[in-house]
């Protein structure tokens, strides 16, 4: 019998096991800290912070943001057990119809350039690449 995901918002019960899950997945990267990320999204708009689990054990995640112009997906993983099933795509959907609830006209995605593995994924889940160049600025 296939095992069912189920998404819902991120609860504070799962912040230990949702980080084990971004660890898992290789997301973090030097400067990320995933408390503090976890902290920001938990104080602006934490309603689109979306946990997949199955059997009540975390194996996906997507952090939506719509700042009234565009929408983006951060932490957007699913756990190397579960990965060719689909869940990453459900997860995808699940954030963009949650987007479009808000307005959202258009939704936004950054990858680094040395994972072309990811990019193929989201060209197949509908992404194209655009021509802008990303810059970040610390403050």
């Amino acid at each position: 019998m296939p095992l069912t995901p189920v998404i819902t918002q991120f609860r504070e019960d799962m912040r230990h096991e949702v980080i084990k899950l971004w660890e898992s997945c290789g997301l973090f990267f030097p400067g990320n800290d995933p408390d503090y990320d976890i902290n920001l999204k938990m104080r602006f708009q934490p309603e689109l912070f979306f946990i997949m689990t199955v059997k009540n054990v975390p194996a996906g995640s997507v952090m939506a943001g719509f700042d009234g112009h565009r929408g983006w997906l951060n932490y957007l993983c699913v756990h190397p057990s579960f990965r060719n099933r689909g869940y990453g795509r459900e997860l995808i959907l699940h954030a963009v119809r949650r987007l479009k609830d808000c307005g959202c006209p258009k939704v936004n995605l950054q990858i680094r350039t040395s994972n072309s593995e990811v990019m193929e994924f989201y060209k197949k889940a509908g992404f194209y690449l655009h021509d802008v160049v990303c810059m970040q600025m610390k403050i």
